[in-house]
């Protein structure tokens, strides 16, 4: 198998582009994810946006040769979009490394720099206001299913907040990171899948637990875009807060992390007349005391 590995990898080992090469095989741990492959190879190039795929078979055996950027890797270790590639990160062997490329990786996956920290941190607190308010709307308007599907995945950003914060990168298996972590969050979860009440009931406490849970972590999880508001110089448009590239990762979910802010006196609204009579402009600016 390694034989047959090193054949596909071996000649991209001295291009100048190559960063890094990767090999996991499926029967070195039960825990890493292949697809379904037999093994997978994954070169990290320096060339900017390159991402692509060659599937192979030898001997009965599937190989899965991933290539991804260095940027797409960093942006994906920031938003949490592949968690298989942390897995993969961690747990693969280098086989091919230019200037200790991937053991800076693996030092920065360990260290988690706070930065780094931060920003996930605000990105899964977004995604927790987003899932937490559609699925309350749901169930509200009588899709009781819908509604606790969303509020259900609410709980998961609840869970990847809490491993974030103690300076993890949540994994696959995140939900047995939060049973060290936070065994609270662990047990809401198991109500909530396997409590003897009526599903109605559960959701109801479930809605109850995450706004309890939101106004505790909003301080954490809004870090990152108060820091960002720290930064400009008086007020700020909505507009002018999109285009911020520091926010881009979570822009989407922006106006609700905005309003929660308002809602909870972190964020002050200042309105600016417009030519329209009895029409205003609101902007936006952080309040003193933060």
């Amino acid at each position: 198998m390694d034989m047959l590995l090193r054949q596909l990898y071996q000649d991209q080992a001295s291009k100048d582009h190559t960063c890094a090469i990767m090999v996991l095989k499926k029967d070195d741990s039960s825990f890493l994810s292949t697809d379904g492959f037999d093994a997978i190879i994954l070169l990290i190039s320096d060339e900017a946006n390159e991402l692509h795929s060659k599937h192979y078979e030898a001997m009965g055996k599937r190989v899965a040769f991933h290539t991804m950027s260095q940027d797409m890797m960093h942006h994906s270790l920031i938003t949490g979009n592949q968690r298989r590639l942390i897995d993969w990160l961690v747990n693969g062997k280098i086989v091919y490394d230019r200037n200790e490329f991937m053991q800076d990786v693996k030092i920065r996956i360990d260290s988690f720099p706070p930065g780094d920290r931060s920003k996930k941190l605000t990105m899964q607190f977004a995604k927790l206001l987003r899932r937490f308010e559609e699925g309350k709307t749901l169930f509200n308007q009588g899709f009781v299913l819908d509604g606790f599907s969303n509020l259900f995945h609410a709980l998961h950003h609840l869970a990847r907040i809490a491993v974030i914060k103690d300076g993890f990168y949540p994994e696959v298996t995140v939900w047995e990171q939060v049973k060290k972590i936070e065994p609270e969050i662990h047990k809401l979860y198991q109500e909530a899948l396997n409590s003897e009440e009526g599903l109605d009931k559960r959701i109801e406490l479930l809605i109850l637990a995450l706004e309890v849970a939101i106004i505790s972590k909003l301080e954490l999880g809004t870090t990152h875009f108060l820091e960002v508001l720290r930064s400009i110089e008086g007020e700020a448009s909505i507009s002018d807060l999109l285009v911020i590239p520091e926010v881009q990762e979570y822009r989407i979910d922006l106006e609700l992390v905005l309003n929660v802010l308002i809602e909870k006196g972190f964020v002050s609204i200042v309105k600016r007349e417009t030519p329209a009579k009895a029409i205003f402009q609101t902007k936006y600016k952080i309040n003193n005391f933060l």
